[in-house]
């Protein structure tokens, strides 16, 4: 049966002024309907949680979160401490990593954040918080950061030019009208087609082929049926030139036949409807130990498989992440949370 030890939190240094902010849109942020402080928050956690818990209660929303930040302003533990200290608190329901994409078309990005809990979570909460973080960000609930986080376009960047101040001791320019536009003759007949054009060089692609302007004006008219088919006139090119034989007699009855036999199915009139877009997700929860990305779902304790199996030893079942959230005992938690002490 587990220890209780009903200690109050240790006391951590506290934060002050000095301690680093993240960037705008980065950091902590506080999940909403904790219960006011008190002097026994995080009692039933061991020694280590109970001090970097209480340290991390304290910080601004948008303080840094990052294992380097946290370790330099906490001088009992290292960053190795600190990291297993915050995968326990994960564990317990306190914290979640968050990446989340913020922006619209081309000028999006993602943030990355650590929800911070006084009250313990379980699993159930933590999905169905994150699960509606999600669908405020499809909406576009919040816009990208604040300017000074995003990037500045690249210095080779083309720039308007500098408008030239006028000097007013030369002449004013004189203005010259425009000539008048060169009348060219019109042509006597309109312009040929593309079928009749792609028949016209068939010679040049291959000398076996050439046609005079009569036979072009004579298979003009089903080669014009290819195009209206949704080929290209290198398509109609290439199905006509080849496999030649050694000779060809007759090169316009030899076309004839392949235009006659070769024909591409016509297509129909309106394209089949494209299927819907999945939606996009965006909102991903980090493992806290590896930062692998997932699911909130996927990630129960905010922890990956692999983690979630080392942290709680072999004995954690492998499917015991599809298994149904239930209400959390935190006493019961006592044992494991203090089986992280080993950790270096």
């Amino acid at each position: 049966m587990a220890t209780q030890n009903f200690s109050p939190a240790l006391c951590a240094p506290a934060s002050s002024a000095s301690y680093p902010m993240a960037k705008p849109g980065y950091g902590k942020r506080s999940a909403p309907d904790q219960h006011p402080r008190r002097a026994d928050d995080f009692a039933l956690l061991p020694e280590r949680e109970r001090y970097v818990a209480g340290f991390v209660d304290h910080l601004p929303d948008g303080a840094a979160m990052n294992v380097k930040a946290l370790a330099k302003q906490l001088p009992l533990y290292g960053q190795q401490a600190v990291s297993s200290a915050l995968t326990a608190l994960s564990v317990a329901g306190h914290l979640r990593r968050v990446r989340r994409l913020v922006g619209e078309g081309d000028q999006v990005r993602w943030v990355f954040r650590t929800f911070w809990s006084r009250t313990a979570r379980d699993n159930e909460w933590w999905a169905d918080y994150l699960a509606a973080e999600d669908n405020r960000a499809g909406v576009g609930a919040e816009p990208e950061p604040e300017p000074s986080t995003i990037t500045p376009p690249p210095p080779w960047a083309p720039t308007e030019p500098p408008v030239p101040a006028l000097d007013e001791s030369l002449p004013a320019a004189v203005p010259v009208a425009p000539a008048e536009p060169a009348v060219l003759p019109q042509p006597d007949s309109g312009c040929p087609s593309p079928a009749y054009l792609a028949l016209a060089q068939l010679g040049r692609v291959d000398n076996r082929l050439a046609l005079s302007a009569a036979d072009c004006e004579a298979l003009e008219g089903r080669a014009t049926e290819w195009l209206a088919r949704g080929v290209s006139t290198g398509y109609l090119t290439q199905a006509l030139t080849a496999g030649l034989p050694a000779q060809v007699d007759s090169p316009v009855g030899f076309l004839r036949r392949r235009l006659n036999d070769k024909i591409p199915p016509a297509l129909p009139a309106t394209p089949d409807p494209e299927a819907p877009a999945a939606p996009v997700r965006r909102v991903m929860v980090e493992c806290t130990r590896c930062g692998a990305p997932g699911r909130p779902d996927a990630l129960p304790d905010g922890l990956c498989r692999p983690c979630r199996q080392a942290v709680h030893g072999s004995a954690a079942a492998p499917d015991a992440v599809t298994e149904p959230a239930i209400e959390r005992d935190v006493r019961a938690y006592v044992s494991e949370l203090r089986d992280l002490l080993k950790v270096p």
